[in-house]
């Protein structure tokens, strides 16, 4: 109450004829911590109530996302988020400008699509093209194809109005129908199914008035992106809105990036192209490919691949990379540039474990485990149908490359192996169990033991061939399911020669030891032969140039210079920016540069390495594995039967009765030729001197006529009948040769195999001279040598007295 109060209690202003209004409090009683009752408020309920209580949890709860939320809001990422959000809504008037801009510019290429399309103007391009080069035949062949083309698009178009006016024909009356029997007769007097097909034909018109403008504005949007994307800038990368978010911003590389580092390189033609604007074409963007990122460029008028892989430390560092982290090459034409640039710090680390180390097998058909190429993937090293050429400085590995390369081929039971060190060097002693033939050395002897063993592949390849050639449809090479018949011999056979270099720089066998090489690498590799070359000092004079040309693949560990570069990958490759002089010496041990062990054009590869240093010893584990699994499969590596097959004598005068082609007297020149035109494997090398003692062997002798000497159609028609005479029992010229019936016989070992000689002086008779002292003799099918020879010759001869 307000204002004072009288004695009887009231208040003075208030009468005693009025009513007192009472006021009433909003409040209940509750019992206190001491259980005596008492009048508290609703509005601040004590603590200890069940009110109070989850009012303090919820504001626990309220508090705790609080702190979660201002973390969360001022952490990294989120920071980095809001920092893109606000840049592009900064941006977000000139993302709308370019959006439309693109847009506008999408449809004006359409148009201009379009009007190439009807126009023909590539093919019309094509016939100014070659009216300006003076090719009438290119000319005269667009303007046909554009003829052609007329004719296809009239008769399309014809074939698409026929087919509007079928279906027009069809459905025209059946709506005419439908819409007439709608309009005059209601739906209760229709028949039952005639009903339920309108009713069906409204729900169907609802549905599609309902979808309609969804669908039209699915369409319009798409439509503006298609034309957006159409119009979209032709610069490459999208750099402004993804690079913030990115991890691996300093690996990352984008076409925009490229095309600054190569407008920065100092090329003029280049540097003319930037800077009237050009931009560069990329036939491949750039893409992560492995532990790197690729991209395929086409160079403008005047610049070469060359060029710009000349420049390429400068590249590098515009690139932001090591020398050995870029690599640009020549693609398909010498105008494509293919770059390949590693992410930073990728090849700094080796191969890891070989992945044959500990389990495994391998079938050499399918290729070796090599190394691991600049892209992070395994290679599998082909090895049946190459050789092989390793080389570089000493001690970077090209010797734990050959290792690697012949542990491989050891894991198959199938596989041969000889190796010949030409030196003292112990990195193949583990081989020792698994080797048919081991030479350790630096003297004549080991030389003389590797001049041998070419031979003999060089017999082996003949035999090989002859094999080949019995085989039902006559294959052309080894495959594996010959390789696992061991009657035919034709197991592959892998010859690995380390320090190659002091046995072509012999003085004695040198020059002999090139020639079979060179011979063996050109022919061997079909029927499973194969030839394995490692040397540390790759020139001209230590390693034969065809060599270098045929081998089918290189690998060249860290060189001193271009000689050796080329040397072993080939010539021109330096030029072409395939370079192991980039490779640091000791730095980048045991990284090589590769050419032919996969499809690419090179292969920056990081070897496996097996050790054998140190007192540790890896080798030896998988080598007795190899033995077992040899052991397992039951094959004598040391001496295989083989089939021996001979071939089939070559009649000389059949040979020359046949090129004298009817004529009384032809030159002795002429016979020559037409000889080696009708057997170029035997007559090919033939001197006059040959031709006169093959004719001498069957009493013949050239004549001279008008001053040249020539040979007589009477005096070899005469000797054909002589000997047909004097041998009744003979078989016509070409029924020899069939596979003898008792020819498995044992390899010979090494002193009982004699090389031929060539011609033996004081022996005429018939059938037993070979003429240009040939390597192999040749051997009829039904004369074996007796048995009775003491001198170990193999060759035989056409015995036929």
């Amino acid at each position: 109450m307000n204002g004072p109060v009288n004695g009887d209690g009231g208040r003075p202003d208030v009468g005693p004829g009025v009513e007192i209004e009472r006021k009433v409090y909003d409040a209940e009683f509750v019992d206190g911590p001491d259980g005596v009752s008492g009048n508290v408020s609703r509005e601040t309920p004590p603590p200890w109530s069940p009110r109070g209580s989850r009012l303090a949890w919820w504001r626990r709860v309220c508090a705790s996302l609080a702190v979660a939320v201002v973390l969360v809001w001022r952490s990294g990422w989120v920071a980095r988020a809001r920092s893109v959000a606000a840049y592009r809504l900064r941006k977000a008037p000139l993302d709308v400008a370019r959006l439309l801009w693109f847009v506008l510019r999408g449809h004006w290429r359409w148009v201009v699509k379009g009007w190439s399309w009807a126009t023909y103007a590539d093919l019309r391009a094509d016939v100014r093209r070659a009216r300006l080069a003076g090719d009438a035949e290119a000319r005269r062949a667009a303007q046909e194809m554009i003829r052609a083309d007329g004719r296809a698009r009239w008769a399309r178009l014809g074939l698409c109005l026929h087919w509007l006016v079928v279906v027009g024909r069809v459905v025209a009356p059946v709506v005419v129908v439908l819409w007439a029997l709608d309009s005059w007769i209601p739906r209760g007097d229709m028949w039952p199914w005639l009903a339920d097909v309108y009713n069906g034909l409204d729900t169907a018109w609802e549905i599609i008035t309902a979808v309609a403008p969804a669908a039209m504005l699915i369409v319009i949007v798409g439509w503006v992106v298609a034309a957006a994307f159409e119009g979209r800038e032709r610069d490459p990368g999208a750099g402004w809105l993804i690079r913030p978010d990115r991890d691996d911003a300093d690996s990352w590389i984008d076409e925009r990036m490229v095309s600054k580092a190569l407008a920065h390189l100092g090329i003029s033609p280049l540097n003319k192209f930037f800077k009237d604007g050009g931009v560069l074409a990329y036939t491949v963007a750039a893409r992560k490919d492995g532990d790197g990122t690729y991209a395929q460029v086409r160079l403008p008028l005047g610049v070469t691949a060359d060029m710009v892989a000349a420049q390429r430390p400068k590249l590098a560092a515009n690139l932001g990379r090591a020398a050995l982290e870029t690599w640009p090459t020549k693609g398909d034409e010498d105008g494509i540039l293919d770059l390949w640039v590693a992410d930073k710090g990728t090849l700094n680390g080796g191969a890891g474990e070989w992945p044959l180390l500990y389990d495994g097998q391998v079938d050499v058909f399918d290729g070796v485990p090599f190394g691991l190429s600049q892209r992070g993937l395994v290679i599998n090293a082909p090895l049946i149908g190459a050789n092989w050429l390793i080389g570089g400085r000493p001690g970077q590995g090209k010797s734990a490359c050959l290792r690697t390369l012949l542990l491989g081929a050891a894991l198959d039971p199938t596989a041969e192996l000889w190796v010949y060190v030409m030196g003292e060097s112990p990195d193949f002693d583990p081989f020792a169990p698994r080797l048919s033939r081991y030479h350790m050395g630096m003297d004549d002897a080991v030389a003389e033991q590797a001049l041998r063993a070419l031979s003999d592949l060089l017999d082996e390849m003949e035999r090989r061939g002859r094999v080949l050639g019995q085989q039902p449809g006559r294959p052309p090479k080894v495959s594996r399911k010959l390789a696992d018949n061991r009657i035919l011999g034709l197991h592959p056979l892998i010859c690995a020669i380390d320090e190659c270099h002091e046995l072509f720089q012999h003085p004695k066998y040198g020059k002999q030891a090139a020639e079979m090489a060179i011979r063996l690498i050109k022919r061997g590799r079909k029927y499973g032969i194969v030839l394995l070359l490692a040397t540390q000092s790759p020139t001209k004079d230590s390693i034969p140039r065809e060599v270098t040309r045929n081998v089918s693949c290189g690998v060249a560990f860290s060189v001193a210079d271009q000689i050796a570069n080329d040397g072993l990958l080939g010539s021109g490759k330096y030029r072409a920016g395939i370079r192991a002089t980039d490779l640091r010496m000791n730095t980048d041990r045991g990284t090589c540069v590769a050419v032919g062990v996969t499809d690419a054009t090179f292969e920056l590869t990081r070897t496996f390495y097996v050790a054998f240093e140190d007192g540790i010893d890896d080798v030896s584990p998988v080598i007795a594995r190899a033995v077992a699994l040899v052991q397992e499969t039951g094959r004598a590596i040391e001496a295989p039967n083989r089939l021996e097959i001979q071939a089939a004598p070559v009649d000389h005068l059949t040979d020359i009765n046949s090129v004298m082609r009817g004529e009384r007297r032809v030159r002795t020149q002429v016979v020559l030729s037409r000889l080696a035109e009708h057997n170029p494997a035997e007559y090919e090398g033939w001197s006059p001197g040959d031709l006169t003692a093959a004719l001498a062997n069957e009493g013949i002798t050239p004549r001279k006529s008008d001053g040249v000497m020539v040979v007589r159609a009477d005096d070899v028609a005469n000797a054909l009948a002589t000997r047909d005479t004097d041998t009744p029992g003979r078989e016509a010229s070409g029924s020899q040769g069939d596979l003898p019936t008792d020819s498995l016989t044992e390899t010979p070992s090494d002193d009982l195999r004699k090389r031929s000689s060539g011609r033996r002086a004081g022996h005429s008779t018939r059938g037993t001279t070979t003429p240009r002292n040939r390597r192999v003799r040749r051997q009829s099918a039904d004369s074996l040598p007796a048995p009775d020879d003491s001198d170990g010759d193999r060759s035989g001869g056409g015995n036929d007295e």
